[in-house]
């Protein structure tokens, strides 16, 4: 029995492995959607609390990230590797003091600018509100899974007292997943490029709901020019 076939394909295996990126679970190449660390006074972030102080900023990073990490926990189950429902239990219980910390500090930041008592609770439970809702992802669920199962694992590893060093370095990472409807990088997705061509609609293009020669060969005509 000739026994070179397997090892030689084991070695071609190997070979084609160490050529080409490793795969991950939803892309083959992730898309890049890395970003400069943030400090929670940009444009488009979500954090939004005027005349916050640099510590109620950060609790405010720490915030957010628990809630990425908590809706890509909800969302992102239909693929189990990713982790992201282990990842968000174990970033939490590692890091509960640090959450805590900063939840008490974004309560005092509402009862200093919107008012005391239960006008400041008010406001704290309706930003809580919009920090969950504004990290719900659909058309780009996909890039927002693999980022979120990605900035959980660094979560879970950062040390306790530092998790809001990940929020700086990977929420704007997350941001960008929610409305970049970015492809695999090696095969991209030609969904995100699709454009439907539909016939000409006007009245004098139709008789006895067909469609007129004159406007059928119109059509036609353009959809092969769109196509160039």
């Amino acid at each position: 029995m000739n026994m070179r076939f397997p090892v030689n394909f084991a070695i071609a295996f190997a070979a084609l492995a160490a050529a080409v990126p490793a795969p991950a679970q939803l892309f083959w190449s992730p898309p890049n959607l890395a970003t400069a660390p943030v400090t929670g006074v940009e444009p488009g972030l979500g954090i939004d609390l005027p005349g916050a102080t640099p510590d109620e900023l950060r609790a405010a990073l720490v915030w957010h990230l628990r809630a990425a990490l908590n809706v890509a926990a909800l969302q992102c189950d239909f693929e189990p590797t990713l982790l992201t429902v282990s990842n968000y239990n174990a970033a939490i219980a590692q890091h509960k003091s640090e959450l805590a910390a900063g939840f008490a500090t974004l309560g005092r930041y509402f009862q200093r600018t919107r008012g005391a008592g239960k006008v400041g609770q008010n406001a704290l439970d309706q930003y809580g509100t919009r920090i969950y809702s504004s990290y719900s992802a659909v058309q780009a669920q996909k890039a927002f899974c693999q980022t979120a199962g990605s900035v959980g694992r660094d979560a879970i590893f950062a040390s306790r007292g530092n998790l809001y060093t990940v929020a700086q370095k990977r929420l704007g990472e997350i941001r960008k997943a929610l409305v970049s409807a970015a492809g695999d990088q090696y095969f991209t997705n030609p969904a995100y490029a699709y454009r439907a061509t539909l016939p000409l609609m006007s009245k004098q293009c139709w008789k006895k709901d067909q469609l007129t020669d004159s406007c059928q060969n119109a059509w036609e005509k353009f959809v092969v020019e769109r196509s160039r």
